[in-house]
């Protein structure tokens, strides 16, 4: 049976059971019956008091205040109070701490140079755009910005600069330590490279290119201090400028020895090129298995390839994938002149999901193209494939030489001008020792004795000696400032002893004894298997010596690959082309 509730003012026909003295003041009483069998009185006390009444009369009498939830039998229990209580604070605690992540998540992210969508950029250069400056940057005419505005087609808008670049002018913007010269510097190399900041604290698929042709000045040995620690495919690109009949099976190896003394933990290694389309569809592939819905960024030093590379990816991915054709027409521009790329550039190319980016390349200040002039710039870029041209030779014209100083002693005393950029002395040689120079075409070399080779330099710089082009930019020069003396020792005399690679502009490869220049009785046990070099170069390019790059009909001919151990094969990438 249900026990009955009776109220206050119904307790008048009954006999009230005794109530103790506390009760009966001026506090306000309520009082619950439950009448059973036997009969219980329960008694609460509703003061206007904050302290709590609770009496006793028996075990089965008490007198509490209630809870403000309610009153009389809908009053919950005092365990119920606690448990509500408990889930408060364990709603609060998650609530605080959901707010605590994202304001954490916010604030790292703002405090990088993320790439964001709200600022509207140039599809071409990533430069932001603006109407305000002509001659910058991003400038787009203020009626097209604000047509393009009003129909929300900003990403469609390709800037002024952009446009003058596609047509082969060479317009730079970039200015400090690695900028270049000549025309106005809008943009710090330094202020690039703190846009690509964020990438270390990102989780991304890295694709880091490298210039055959200028493998040391571009390779970015501190790559690592930009990608953090995320994954890194390297891509070799130019490979078709080569010099004609090389084995890229040697070449490739050779790439990945120079990467593992590097210390450069790589996924893979390929050779591509992005005019002939040569392993382009390998990275693909490549990038497809190991993107794993991460974005991909295109990462490289200044004038390396970047922008072509990602014209080419396009390309080929188009084939196949719609979203990649649709992002074919907003691509990015490519140019001769390095800092085409000002800002990081967004492409939606992958259908499955996740982002392509072009970045700004990284401006190293040791390359030859830091010290030029921008107009000088294009002499610099290889157009074709690499021919060697070698010295001594016989059907070259030698400056400042009379019959007099003709003889058999080969190369010895002899110094050799690439262009106004580099000068080689050959202090102690082999008669038959030969520099092959692979570099760009537009350089003249020219021989004369080292006796009168200052004489020659300060006559036929900005002339004969370009560049620097003209006598104005040649009184400006600072000359050859930095001289580097190279001991180069060898063992065997058939195979070329090292490269000399000088820093954004090409190699000379130094053969003891030069092919064909061999004689029958070449005999060299008597004689010590050293050469030594003077190579003089401005301040402050840099000079590399490095093992020799198999190039041409003959480099198969002399290349050894080396024998690996067990544990070298486990950890020493693959390379595609």
């Amino acid at each position: 049976m249900a026990p009955k509730l009776l109220s206050l003012s119904s307790l008048s026909s009954l006999h009230p059971p005794s109530i103790p003295h506390q009760l009966t003041g001026p506090t306000r009483t309520a009082l619950r019956f439950c009448l059973s069998k036997p009969g219980i009185v329960i008694c609460s006390s509703v003061g206007s008091r904050s302290d709590e009444h609770t009496l006793t009369f028996d075990d089965n009498l008490s007198v509490s205040a209630p809870e403000p939830e309610g009153n009389g039998a809908a009053a919950p229990t005092r365990g119920e109070v606690f448990l509500e209580h408990q889930k408060s604070l364990a709603a609060s605690a998650m609530v605080l701490a959901a707010g605590k992540k994202k304001k954490n998540k916010k604030g790292k992210v703002s405090g990088s140079t993320k790439v964001s969508t709200a600022v509207p950029s140039c599809y071409g250069c990533g430069a932001p755009l603006q109407t305000l400056e002509t001659d910058a940057p991003g400038y787009v005419d203020p009626d097209t910005y604000e047509l393009k505005k009003k129909h929300r087609q900003l990403r469609t808008v390709l800037c002024g600069r952009c446009r003058l670049l596609s047509h082969g002018q060479m317009i730079t913007a970039v200015g400090g330590n690695g900028g270049y010269s000549g025309g106005k510097q809008f943009v710090s190399a330094e202020e690039l490279r703190e846009k690509l900041s964020h990438l270390r604290h990102e989780k991304a698929l890295i694709v880091k290119l490298v210039d055959i042709l200028d493998f040391n000045g571009s390779f970015l040995a501190r790559v690592r201090d930009l990608a953090g620690a995320n994954p890194i495919i390297l891509v070799v690109t130019k490979v078709d400028l080569l010099p004609k009949g090389t084995d890229l099976n040697c070449v490739g190896d050779w790439v990945v020895e120079a990467t593992m003394k590097k210390k450069l933990n790589v996924l893979s290694v390929h050779l591509t090129s992005s005019k002939s389309l040569v392993g382009i569809a390998g990275v693909i592939s490549e990038i497809q298995r190991e993107k794993k819905g991460r974005d991909v960024y295109i990462l490289g030093s200044a004038n390396v390839g970047k922008s072509a590379f990602i014209n080419a990816l396009l390309k080929m991915m188009s084939y196949k994938d719609p979203v990649a054709a649709a992002a074919r027409k907003y691509k990015p521009v490519q140019s001769a002149v390095p800092g085409t790329t000002l800002g990081p550039i967004q492409i939606d190319a992958f259908l499955g999901g996740g982002k392509l980016y072009d970045t700004p390349g990284v401006h190293l200040h040791h390359r030859q193209a830091a010290v030029v002039h921008s107009d000088d710039l294009p002499t610099l870029a290889p157009q074709s494939r690499l021919r060697g041209r070698s010295f001594p030779n016989s059907q070259v014209a030698l400056d400042e030489w009379t019959p007099e100083t003709t003889g058999s002693d080969g190369l010895n005393g002899i110094s050799i001008f690439w262009g106004g950029l580099v000068r080689i002395d050959a202090l102690k040689v082999l008669p038959e020792t030969c520099l092959t120079f692979y570099g760009p075409k537009a350089l003249q070399i020219h021989l004369v004795p080292t006796d009168k080779a200052d004489e020659f330099y300060l006559r036929e710089l900005g002339n004969r000696l370009t560049p620097p082009t003209g006598k104005e930019r040649a009184n400006s020069w600072t000359g050859l400032e930095t001289k580097r003396q190279l001991q180069i020792k060898f063992e065997d005399a058939q195979r070329p002893a090292c490269d000399v690679a000088i820093s954004g502009l090409g190699w000379i490869a130094v053969e003891p004894i030069g092919r064909y220049r061999a004689t029958r009785d070449a005999r060299l046990e008597d004689t010590e298997k050293e050469l030594l070099l003077d190579v003089l170069v401005p301040r402050p390019v840099e000079i590399f010596v490095r093992p020799p790059m198999p190039v041409g009909k003959g480099g198969e001919e002399w290349y050894q690959y080396r024998e690996l151990t067990e544990k070298e094969m486990e950890v020493r990438p693959e390379w595609h082309f």
